[in-house]
């Protein structure tokens, strides 16, 4: 089933839309859903294969044997490995 959706976009996004929309010979909601079609899709795919931010990746495993530090303690702990 479908339904409607109301957006919010700038008005040089909502031109472009407009424009793109008459070249390609398709619907603004057309394109949308098709764009979002393809998010899901690759978000689906993604949850098996993400590859991790080379930030992220460094962290991982950081604290399999110890609690979680709060805030604070992390903050310093990255200030101190990155900026000393």
């Amino acid at each position: 089933m479908k339904k409607k959706l109301t957006l919010s976009i700038n008005d040089d996004l909502i031109d472009f839309a407009h424009d793109f929309s008459k070249e390609t010979n398709q619907s603004i909601s057309h394109i949308v859903e098709e764009y979002l079609a393809e998010l899901k899709k690759q978000q689906e795919k993604g949850t098996k294969e993400q590859k991790l931010n080379k930030r992220i990746e460094k962290l991982y495993g950081a604290f399999e044997n110890e609690p979680i530090p709060d805030k604070k303690d992390l903050r310093r702990a990255f200030h101190e490995k990155n900026y000393n």
